[in-house]
C-alpha cells in the first residue's frame, strides 16, 4: 500500500503544477456552465412544469458538473499508459515488484483530483455568487453527496481502467475512445441530465454503471434524489468492474508478448 501510495502523491504533484492550463480549463468551464445555464432558462421561461427538474436544481447541477468536469469524464485519460502498452514500455512496469492494475488506478486517481483541485474552487465561488435561479445553491445533502461522490470517482476510474486493458487486445485504442467519449459521456448525463430523457429510456440507463456515475452525485447536491439507497447501484457497479477489470489485465498479461529489445 505504501508504494501505491508514493505513486499516488508523485504523480499528483506532478499534476497540480500545470497552472496556466487550469485557469484556460476554469474560462473554459465557467463560459460553458453559463451557455447551459441561460440555454435551460430560456426554455423554462416559455413553460417552466413541462420539465421533470426546477430550473434551480437544473443550474445546481449544471455548476457542479462544471466544477467536477475532471472527476466524472469519461474522455479523460493518462496517455502515457496506452502509449505504454502501444510501444512496449508496459515491460519495465511490468518487472517492479507492483500490481499493474493497481499502479494505473493510483496514477489515474492521482491525476483526476489534482486537476480536479485545481479547477473546482474558482467555478464555485463564482457560481455561488450568481443571483438565483443562475447561481449554484447551498445543498441540504451534504452526507449523501460527498458519500456518492467519492463512490462516483472511484466508478469513472474503474470504468477507464476498462478502456486501457482493452488496449492490450487491439491494435489502436482510437475507436474505443471514441467511442466511449460519444456515446459514454450522453448514457452518464453528461450532455443532458437523464430525468430529460424518456421515461423508459432513463431506466435502462439506470440499470448500467452509466447511471450510477455522475447522475447520481449531481441529483442528490440538487434535491433530485435524496435516500440512501442510491449508494447500492454504485457498490455493485463498482465492485463488479473492478473485478472484471483484474480479470481481464490477469488475463491479458498470460497472453501479452512484447517484440524488441
Amino acid at each position: 500500500m505504501r508504494a501505491y501510495l508514493s505513486i499516488f502523491r508523485v504523480h499528483f504533484i506532478s499534476t497540480i503544477q500545470y497552472r496556466l492550463a487550469a485557469f484556460a480549463g476554469i474560462l473554459t468551464q465557467f463560459a460553458w456552465g453559463s451557455m447551459l445555464v441561460l440555454m435551460f432558462s430560456a426554455f423554462y421561461k416559455s413553460n417552466p412544469v413541462a420539465f421533470p427538474m426546477g430550473l434551480d436544481s437544473v443550474t445546481d447541477y449544471i455548476w457542479l458538473q462544471q466544477a467536477l468536469l475532471n472527476l466524472f469524464a469519461l474522455w479523460i485519460f493518462d496517455n502515457q499508459i496506452f502509449q505504454s502498452v502501444t510501444d512496449g514500455q508496459v515491460a519495465y512496469e511490468l518487472i517492479r515488484p507492483l500490481d499493474l492494475y493497481n499502479n494505473w488506478f493510483a496514477k489515474n486517481l492521482a491525476m483526476r483530483l489534482a486537476r480536479t483541485i485545481l479547477r473546482c474552487f474558482p467555478t464555485l465561488l463564482i457560481a455561488l455568487l450568481l443571483p438565483a435561479p443562475y447561481g449554484l445553491s447551498i445543498s441540504s445533502h451534504f452526507p449523501l453527496f460527498f458519500v456518492t461522490l467519492i463512490l462516483s470517482m472511484f466508478l469513472v476510474i474503474a470504468f477507464v481502467m476498462l478502456i486501457y486493458i482493452a488496449n492490450f487486445y487491439l491494435l489502436s485504442p482510437t475507436g474505443i475512445r471514441m467511442l466511449v467519449m460519444t456515446i459514454g459521456e450522453f448514457l452518464t448525463g453528461a450532455i443532458i441530465p437523464l430525468p430529460f430523457l424518456p421515461n423508459s429510456l432513463q431506466k435502462g440507463i439506470e440499470l448500467t454503471p452509466f447511471g450510477a456515475m455522475q447522475n447520481i452525485p449531481l441529483r442528490v447536491y440538487s434535491g433530485d434524489l435524496s435516500s440512501w439507497t442510491v449508494v447500492l447501484p454504485q457498490l455493485f457497479w463498482l465492485i463488479a468492474l473492478i473485478s472484471l477489470g483484474q480479470w481481464m489485465i490477469n488475463h491479458a498479461l498470460k497472453r501479452v508478448v512484447i517484440q524488441g529489445g
